[in-house]
């Protein structure tokens, strides 16, 4: 079982298999990237799952809205979530 976290941080050190709700961004993150991100489903309240973490700086894969995304790291930086699940703390990584 995994267990859940009140924790917020940003959406790029979630885990595979783990869920977050969004809460917000970056102060530095531009405003069309901000409006842009909310069009796809990344606004507060939204619940986020990471599908694939592949390492080597590639971007991570995100399921919100029922869509799948990748995102960058400087993007995915400067989304902040509060944690629901995530297996790699759960697993010790």
């Amino acid at each position: 079982m995994m267990k859940e976290s009140t924790a917020s941080k940003p959406l790029r050190l979630l885990g595979e298999g783990g869920e977050g709700v969004v809460v917000g961004f970056e102060e530095s993150l531009s405003e069309a990237y901000r409006v842009r991100l909310m069009e796809f489903g990344f606004h507060p309240g939204e619940t986020v799952s990471c599908l694939l973490t592949p390492g080597l700086g590639a971007p991570h894969v995100y399921r919100v809205s029922n869509t799948v995304y990748s995102l960058d790291k400087e993007i995915s930086s400067a989304v902040f979530i509060r944690v629901l699940t995530d297996p790699a703390e759960e697993g010790g990584g």
